[in-house]
C-alpha cells in the first residue's frame, strides 16, 4: 500500500512533565515524520485526533509514542488496514526517572526519548502490511491418535463442536488401560470413596457418534504436509513400511550431509507432498497414545523379575480386577536403598494415589486380616485427592510411613521388606504376601517414534531431546502444544494425570487443534503470537542452502525441495524469526519484522562521540519475558540505567548477529542479550530461541576478539518475566562492565 504517515506523541501518565515536548517532537520530524502532540491519546478525544487525520487525510501509517505497545491495544487499533507502531515513553522512560534537582529535564533521560522516537519512526518507515497466508484448500478434520481416556475423550469432544473426527487405536478395540481398571478415583465430594470406571460408557458415546470414525488394529505410517493440508496414511497395526525406524543422525553426520559428502539416511522423512494418493487429509492432530509402565528390574534389592510376588503397580491392577488381592501387601513407592530419597523414575502424584487406591483393594478384599504397607518418601495428592488420602489414613490396617527399604528377600511362601529411616524411628522387618512397586508413567513418546512426521528435522519427537521424552512445547505457558504445530498432546503423553485430569485434558487438546484449524483458515498463527498475518519471506535467488534456518528453526516448519532448498511450511511457523537470525546471506524477512528494520532501528540511535560520560549499550529484548519484565519495572518507578537502549525483538532466536556487528562498528560500546531462561528449566516461549542466541554470541565474541575489541563487550543474560525487580540491577552490572572497559575504539569512525 502507498503509505501516509502520522506520529502523534501522548503528553499524559507523567511523559510531558519529564521530558522535554518540543525535543521529542524535533526527533519524529528530524527521521522523517512530523509529530502532533496530545495529552491523552488513549482517552475517546486522543483517539478522534488520530481518527480525524485517517478520514481527512488518509493517514494509515500511525506511529504513536506514549504507553507501552502491551497495553491500550484496542484504543490504538485503527483497523486492519492500518499500521500502527508504539513507542514507549512511559514504561521505558518518563516512569524511570525525573527532573533534576534543579527541576530542568534531564539531559540523559531526554536523549534516550527522543532515540525512542527516532527508534519507532524508523520502525514504521520500515514495516509493510502484511499479507495473511492462506491454503488453496484447507481440511477441518481432526485425527486423534490414541483410544484410551484421551484420546475417546478429544474425538468425542472435537465432534461435539462440529468437526469430522478420525480416531486410530493400535489394539483391536478402544479403552486403552482404563479396560484393566478395577476402579477409579473418587471424583465428587467427599471423595472418600473409589468409583467404578465409566470407560465402556465413553466408548459407546464414540462409537455411536455419526461425525467420528474409528480405525482399530491400526497405526499412523506418516504423516506430511502441514496444519490445514495434513497428509496421513495408515498401516496395519504391527506391520513395518519404509517409514520406520529412519537411523539417527548425528550433528558430525549432519555437517556431512549439509556438505554432500554422504547420503542422508532419513532422505525420505524429508520428500514434501500434500499429493499422496493413498493418504487422507486433515487439518490438526491430536496425540493421545499415552503412557506405559517405567522399567524398575534395574533395582536389584527389590527382586522384580527375581522373585515371585514382586510386581508392578500397573501389574497388582489387573491382578485386583480379575479376583481376591492378597491380604498383606507392602506398596513400595521409593526404590529406596542406602542413601537414597529419591523416587521411581517418572513418579508423581498419580503413583501416589494408585498406592492408596490399591490399600484399599488389600482390606476391601479381606475385611478380618487384610494388612497394606505403604512406604515412601514423598506422598503427592494434590486437590480434592488431599481427601481421599485422609480417608485412607483413618482406615484400619493401613500403615503408611516414610521410610527406606533396603531389601526384599523370600522367606518360604513370605517376602520380608527390610525397613529403615521410617517415622518410628526403628528398623523394621515386614512380612508380606506381595510386594508392589511404584513404576512411573513413561510417555510413548520418550525414545520411540510414535508419529512417523515426514520432516527435515525428523520423524519423532524423541529427536528433539524434550524434557523426560515429554512431547511439549512449553510446559507451564503453553499446555497441549508440541514443538509440532497442529500436533497437540493430551493424557499420559504429556505428563501423568489421573482420569478425571485425562479428561480435562482431552478437552484443552481439543480445542487446540480446532483453534489451529480455523487459524489455519484466516491465515495466521497460533501460540504465541496468535492472530500474527506474517510469514516469513525468503529472497531465494541468494541462498546459500547452508541449512542453519532448516535445523535451527525450533518448530520444525522448514523441509527441503528437491534441489536442497530451504521449503517452508508456513502453517507449521510460530513466526519467532529463528530462521531470520540463523541466515547469514540475511535473505529471510518478515513484513513488518526485518533485518533492515531492526537494524535501521540501531543506527538511529545518537552515539555521542566525544563525550566519555555518554557511553551507549544496545539492549535486544525478547518479546515474551524480557520487555514485559521491563514494563513491570517502570510501573514501579525503578530507575533503568540511562545509558542504555531497549530494542524489541521477538525472541533471541530472531537476533541476527549483523546487527550485533553493526552496532559496535557504528561506535555502540556494548551489546547485551535479554531473553527468557533456557536449560532444564526453560521458560523460552519459542523452546530453544535464547539456547541458540547464546551460542551465537558466543561466536560473535570470537569475531570482536579478531578485531580487536573485547568480548566482554556483548553478553547475554536470562531473566523470568516475574524478575522485574532485579532488572535494574542486571542491566547497571553489565553497563559498569562496559564502563570499566572504556569506550568503543571504533568511535567517530
Amino acid at each position: 500500500m502507498k503509505k501516509v504517515y502520522g506520529a502523534y506523541l501522548c503528553t499524559g501518565c507523567g511523559i510531558g512533565e519529564v521530558l522535554d515536548v518540543d525535543g521529542l517532537k524535533d526527533a519524529a520530524s528530524d527521521a522523517g515524520i512530523p509529530m502532533k502532540e496530545h495529552n491523552c491519546l488513549c482517552g475517546a478525544d486522543g483517539r478522534a485526533f488520530i481518527e480525524k487525520d485517517i478520514a481527512d487525510q488518509g493517514v494509515n501509517t500511525i506511529v504513536v509514542c506514549a504507553c507501552s505497545p502491551r497495553v491500550m491495544q484496542q484504543e490504538f487499533d485503527f483497523g486492519e488496514q492500518t499500521i500502527t507502531v508504539r513507542g514507549n515513553l512511559r514504561e521505558h522512560v518518563a516512569w524511570t526517572g525525573s527532573l533534576t534537582e534543579e527541576g530542568n529535564v534531564d539531559e540523559f533521560l531526554q536523549e534516550m526519548g527522543t532515540d525512542y522516537v527516532r527508534m519507532a519512526v524508523t520502525r514504521a518507515q520500515k514495516t509493510e502490511l502484511p499479507e495473511p497466508y492462506k491454503l488453496e484448500s484447507i481440511s477441518k478434520r481432526i485425527l486423534v491418535m490414541g483410544g484410551g481416556i484421551a484420546g475417546l475423550t478429544a474425538a468425542k469432544e472435537a465432534a461435539k463442536a462440529g468437526y469430522e473426527v478420525t480416531l486410530v487405536e493400535k489394539e483391536a478395540e478402544l479403552g486403552g488401560k482404563a479396560l484393566g481398571w478395577r476402579k477409579m478415583f473418587p471424583t465428587t465430594y467427599p471423595y472418600a470413596e473409589l468409583e467404578a470406571s465409566n470407560i465402556t460408557d465413553l466408548i459407546a458415546a464414540v462409537q455411536g457418534d455419526g461425525k467420528i470414525t474409528v480405525k482399530t488394529n491400526c497405526e499412523v505410517a506418516r504423516i506430511s504436509g502441514a496444519p490445514g493440508e495434513f497428509n496421513v496414511t495408515f498401516k496395519e497395526a504391527g506391520t513395518k513400511t519404509e517409514w520406520d525406524a529412519p537411523a539417527k543422525v548425528t550433528a558430525e553426520d549432519q555437517d556431512r550431509i549439509t556438505k554432500g559428502e554422504m547420503e542422508d539416511p532419513n532422505k525420505d522423512f524429508q520428500k514434501y507432498t500434500n499429493k499422496n494418493p493413498d493418504g487422507e487429509l486433515f487439518g490438526a492432530v491430536v496425540l493421545a497414545t499415552g503412557w506405559k509402565p517405567a522399567d524398575v528390574s534395574e533395582y536389584d534389592h527389590l527382586g522384580y523379575g527375581k522373585l515371585a510376588n514382586v510386581v508392578t503397580n500397573a501389574e497388582f491392577e489387573k491382578l485386583a480386577k480379575n479376583g481376591k488381592v492378597p491380604a498383606r501387601v507392602a506398596f513400595i513407592q521409593s526404590p529406596g536403598g542406602k542413601d537414597s530419597d529419591a523416587d521411581f523414575p517418572y513418579c508423581g502424584s498419580v503413583t501416589s494415589m494408585v498406592a492408596l487406591k490399591q490399600a484399599n483393594y488389600v482390606v476391601e478384599d479381606n475385611p478380618v486380616d487384610g494388612k497394606a504397607y505403604i512406604l515412601y518418601q514423598h506422598m503427592r495428592t494434590p486437590g480434592n485427592a488431599e481427601l481421599f488420602y485422609k480417608n485412607m489414613q483413618a482406615r484400619d490396617n493401613v500403615f503408611m510411613t516414610k521410610a527406606a527399604v533396603t531389601k526384599v528377600a523370600s522367606a518360604g511362601n513370605a517376602l520380608l521388606v527390610d525397613v529403615e529411616d521410617n517415622l518410628i524411628g526403628e528398623d523394621l522387618q515386614l512380612e508380606v504376601d506381595m510386594v508392589v512397586l511404584a513404576a512411573g508413567m513413561v510417555p510413548t513418546t520418550a525414545g520411540e517414534n510414535v508419529i512417523n512426521l515426514a520432516y527435515r528435522q525428523g520423524p519423532a519427537f524423541s529427536d528433539l531431546g524434550l524434557f523426560e521424552g515429554y512431547a511439549d512445547s512449553n510446559f507451564i505457558c503453553f499446555p497441549y502444544e508440541t514443538r509440532r504445530t497442529g500436533v497437540y498432546n493430551c493424557g499420559g503423553v504429556r505428563r501423568a494425570e489421573t482420569m478425571e485430569e485425562t479428561i480435562d485434558d482431552a478437552m484443552g487438546a481439543a480445542l487446540k487443534a480446532i483453534q489451529c484449524i480455523e487459524s489455519a483458515n484466516r491465515g495466521v498463527s497460533v501460540h504465541p503470537r496468535s492472530g500474527d498475518q506474517t510469514y516469513p519471506d525468503f529472497f531465494f535467488q541468494r541462498c546459500t542452502q547452508c541449512k542453519r534456518c532448516t535445523e535451527e528453526c525450533p518448530f520444525g516448519a522448514l523441509d527441503d525441495d528437491d534441489k536442497g532448498t530451504p521449503l517452508p511450511n508456513h502453517t507449521r511457523c510460530r513466526r519467532c524469526g529463528t530462521c531470520m537470525g540463523a541466515c547469514p546471506e540475511r535473505i529471510i524477512n518478515f513484513a513488518d519484522y526485518s533485518i533492515d528494520m531492526i537494524g535501521s532501528m540501531v543506527k538511529t540511535i545518537e552515539v555521542p562521540d566525544d563525550d566519555e560520560d555518554k557511553l551507549r549499550v544496545a539492549v535486544f529484548v525478547c518479546e515474551n519475558d524480557a520487555y514485559p519484565a521491563i514494563d513491570m519495572s517502570g510501573m514501579h518507578q525503578n530507575k533503568i540505567n540511562r545509558l542504555v537502549r531497549f530494542i524489541p525483538v521477538r525472541c533471541l532466536g530472531s537476533v541476527n548477529m549483523v546487527w550485533i556487528k553493526d552496532a559496535m562498528s557504528s561506535g555502540m560500546d556494548g551489546a547485551l542479550l535479554l531473553g527468557c531462561k533456557y536449560g532444564d528449566d526453560y521458560q523460552c516461549h519459542f523452546a530453544k530461541g535464547s539456547e541458540i542466541a547464546t551460542k551465537r554470541m558466543e561466536n560473535i565474541g570470537e569475531t570482536l576478539g579478531s578485531l580487536g575489541l573485547e568480548p566482554e563487550r556483548c553478553g547475554v543474560r536470562e531473566i523470568a518475566i516475574s524478575d522485574y525487580d532485579k532488572l535494574p540491577a542486571i542491566i547497571d552490572e553489565f553497563v559498569e562492565e562496559i564502563i570499566a572497559m572504556g569506550p568503543n575504539p571504533f568511535k567517530g569512525f
